[in-house]
C-alpha cells in the first residue's frame, strides 16, 4: 500500500523527492524517486533502520509511480535501487546492509576507509550510544561503494529525473560526497550536503575532519547549487545560500583560514 510523504514521516521538498530526519542521532536520510530507479542518499545508524528506511521508501515509491511504470525495477517492485553514501561516519553507513543488490556510490577514497576502519566505526558507534551487539552487527556487514566519484557524475533514474553525484571534499572528513537534484521550475535546485552543512548545532570536526580546506569545500558546494537552491544539511531543517554562507565564514574564522 502506498502512503504520501507526510503519512510516512517524510518532509516533501520537490516533487520525487523527501527527506527523513532520523531519530537518535537527527540524521537525515534523502530519497529521489525516478521511473523504475530510485536514489537513496544515506542509509542510517543500524541494519535495523536502514530495513526500516527501505520498507518505508518502497511504499513511497509505490505512491510516485503508476503499477505500469514498476516493469521496468528489476524484481518487479518498488524498491531502492542506488544509494549514495555522503562520507564513513556510522549514522551514515551503518544500515547500507539493509539494501542487498543496491548500487553503491561513494567520494573517491570512502571505499578505503570503510575497508580498514570497520573497528574505529563501530566503536565510534558505541561510544555514541548504539546498542553494541547492533554496532558488531553492522560493522561485520559494512558495505563498500562499488562505484567511487571523482569530480562529478550523473545518474539517470528514469522519467526524466537525473541527479549529479559531486566530490567536493575533503572538508568535514576527506572524503565528501554532496547529491544535487536540478530544479524545475517553481521548484529550486535540491542539495543534500551531508555533513559539510549543519543546523541544527555547530558543525561537528572530528579526528577525520580536513579544517583546512572545509571553507574551500562550502564554497565549491555553494558553487554547484547556486543562489536559489534549497540546502538539505544531514542534521537540522533545510537551509538556504546565505546560510550555507554564512556557517562557511563561521569555520573558516574557527579554523583560522581564508
Amino acid at each position: 500500500m502506498s502512503v504520501t510523504w507526510e503519512e510516512a514521516g517524510w518532509e516533501r521538498v520537490a516533487p520525487r523527492v523527501g527527506r527523513r530526519r532520523l531519530p537518535g542521532w537527527d540524521c537525515t536520510v534523502g530519497l529521489v524517486a525516478g521511473e523504475g530507479a530510485a536514489l537513496l542518499i544515506d542509509a542510517g545508524s543500524s541494519l535495523r533502520e536502514g530495513a526500516q528506511l527501505r520498507s518505508e521508501a518502497r511504499r513511497l515509491l509505490a505512491g510516485t509511480q503508476p503499477d505500469a511504470e514498476a516493469r521496468h525495477v528489476p524484481g518487479g517492485d518498488h524498491r531502492v535501487t542506488h544509494l549514495a553514501l555522503t562520507h564513513a561516519h556510522f549514522d551514515h553507513v551503518f544500515g547500507a546492509a539493509a539494501f542487498p543488490g543496491v548500487e553503491v556510490f561513494g567520494a573517491v577514497g570512502l571505499d578505503t576507509v570503510l575497508a580498514h576502519g570497520h573497528e574505529e566505526l563501530r566503536a565510534d558507534a558505541v561510544r555514541n550510544g548504539l546498542d553494541p551487539l547492533e554496532a558488531a552487527e553492522a560493522a561485520d556487514l559494512l558495505v563498500r561503494p562499488r562505484h567511487q566519484v571523482s569530480g562529478e557524475r550523473t545518474l539517470d533514474l528514469g522519467g526524466g529525473t537525473q541527479v549529479r553525484l559531486a566530490d567536493i571534499g575533503p572538508g568535514h572528513t576527506a572524503h565528501d560526497l554532496v547529491v544535487l537534484v536540478p530544479g524545475s521550475p517553481p521548484w529550486p535546485q535540491i542539495v543534500f550536503c551531508g555533513d559539510l552543512v549543519e543546523e541544527s548545532g555547530e558543525p561537528q570536526a572530528g579526528p577525520d575532519a580536513v579544517p583546512s580546506h572545509w571553507p574551500a569545500a562550502l564554497d565549491r558546494l555553494l558553487d554547484l547549487g547556486g543562489e536559489d537552491a534549497v540546502y538539505v544539511p544531514s542534521h537540522g531543517a533545510v537551509v538556504n545560500a546565505a546560510f550555507v554562507r554564512a556557517q562557511r565564514d563561521t569555520l573558516a574564522a574557527r579554523f583560522g583560514v581564508s
